[in-house]
């Protein structure tokens, strides 16, 4: 009898031994970082609280339900940024391509380009501007070498395998109704410097602002094709294009808008075409999309042979309410956010909160790729047109300083992890938590905690379960270690 009661005590000890021993090797095997107004990518070594086996579970992630692959993270290249990077020396320069593309930083694996003038170019232009070059003989990409393309090769010396796609605001002036880059003139909402068009020339409706005879047409997806290729010869593939960027939209920067019939018309007879005769393997996307009306994209979808040449749909602020139910209808297709809201150059936490929304908005709704708009800007954050925007890096051209704002480490605590071919993860409900399955085996949980007081997350990762604590009013990312 005494004997047995030894060997008890003995298992009992052993048993709570192990229990600790496993206890400890979990908590080695998780790390927390978070972000704040104050304090940036800190790594706090007490982070994990004792676990209470009552208490309820906040966030739940299910390991064996892979929902989307993830295709990208990255952000814009644009004149004005590559402006703002040439202020500084070397060092300078050197420190925010670092920031944005190498592995120690924001790790971007997708990045976009305008294809011609966007409304942070220098000034309008395109890669054609003479009047009726039909058969393109005038095209060039010469001003992108001096500009774009410097700025691209930076990226790519740090991040090689930099995935690239390009769209237009505006086709060559010459090939729109009005003859003009913009849509109207004037100021409009925060471009208070405007431009000067005739009126007689704006554009104030949806109805398609191209010239859609068959000459242009033709002509249109030839620029396209040209430009693929001239930048591949220069040294930067691209991936993918769209067609228009926000194709429901009339600004008083370059745009132009296109009805959905007309655009399906488009790419199914010229665009897809033109792509397949020269034996082009850039993707074509549908986008970028700002309608919220599901039926502009599947009226494209639906037409014809279209959908044999589009491998994705790009959705951009407006179109945030048709992405559900394009997900639903169309479940093969690939879906990208390309243009995060651009703020008002506040570059404050409120900017967190709106990017916050819509990355957990798109990524739950079936999105592979994630887009920020302006990586870089100056210290005014203005378009040629005078609209202040926000950016993730702010340099300062006068005193030659660089900041870092807090959308750059929402989007460091998203990118910096997660790669190309990692999948959305599914997990409980809640518009405060998002979860990736990496393709080393870790997975990685990121958590809003948009109140003003420290909080306990009481989280289940398959079997295991963590208890962890969050700052006030912070961004926070729990890599779960194999």
């Amino acid at each position: 009898m005494k004997n047995s009661y030894k060997r008890t005590l003995k298992c009992t000890a052993l048993l709570i031994c192990f229990g600790f021993f496993n206890t400890h090797l979990f908590a080695q095997n998780v790390e927390l970082i978070y972000t704040t107004e104050s304090k940036r990518w800190e790594k706090p070594k007490k982070f994990l609280k004792k676990d209470n086996s009552n208490s309820n579970i906040d966030i739940t992630v299910y390991i064996d339900s892979l929902l989307q692959k993830i295709d990208g993270v990255g952000g814009a290249f644009n004149e004005l940024g590559w402006e703002a990077i040439q202020s500084l020396d070397t060092k300078g320069s050197k420190e925010v391509i670092d920031a944005l593309f190498s592995k120690e930083g924001c790790n971007f694996s997708m990045c976009r380009i305008p294809l011609g003038a966007s409304d942070y170019a220098l000034s309008y232009y395109s890669s054609n501007d003479v009047p009726e070059d039909f058969e393109m003989r005038d095209f060039n990409i010469d001003r992108d070498r001096y500009i774009l393309i410097p700025y691209l090769k930076a990226a790519l010396q740090v991040r090689p395998d930099l995935q690239i796609w390009a769209s237009p605001w505006s086709p060559p002036a010459w090939m729109k109704v009005n003859e003009h880059y913009a849509m109207r003139s004037g100021n409009f909402e925060n471009a208070i410097e405007g431009n000067k068009m005739h009126i007689g020339a704006e554009i104030n409706n949806n109805a398609t602002a191209f010239k859609m005879q068959e000459r242009y047409l033709k002509a249109y997806a030839l620029y396209f094709s040209k430009f693929v290729q001239s930048y591949a010869k220069a040294g930067v593939s691209l991936f993918a294009v769209m067609p228009q960027n926000e194709i429901a939209y009339q600004p008083n920067w370059p745009s132009c808008t296109w009805r959905s019939e007309d655009m399906a018309y488009f790419i199914d007879g010229y665009l897809g075409p033109q792509f397949e005769t020269d034996k082009l393997n850039t993707e074509i996307w549908l986008g970028t999309v700002n309608s919220g009306n599901p039926n502009y994209v599947k009226t494209i979808l639906n037409y014809k042979s279209v959908s044999k040449y589009i491998s994705g749909v790009g959705f951009q602020w407006g179109g945030a309410k048709a992405i559900p139910t394009v997900r639903k209808e169309f479940p093969g297709l690939k879906l990208m956010q390309t243009e995060n809201k651009c703020g008002e150059h506040e570059n404050d936490w409120s900017s967190v909160e709106r990017s916050w929304s819509d990355l957990v908005h798109y990524f739950n709704n079936g999105a592979g790729s994630y887009m920020y708009w302006n990586m870089v800007l100056d210290e005014t954050g203005k378009s040629a047109w005078g609209w202040p925007q926000n950016s993730m890096v702010v340099i300062d051209k006068n005193t030659k300083s660089i900041k870092f704002t807090d959308e750059f480490y929402l989007f460091k605590h998203l990118s910096h992890f997660v790669q190309p071919g990692d999948h959305f993860l599914k997990s409980s409900e809640g518009k405060n938590h998002i979860a990736f399955q990496l393709k080393d085996g870790r997975v990685i949980v990121m958590i809003n905690n948009p109140e003003k007081e420290l909080k306990i997350i009481n989280l289940k990762v398959g079997n295991d379960k963590v208890a962890v604590e969050v700052q006030p009013t912070s961004i926070n990312t729990v890599i779960f270690n194999k």
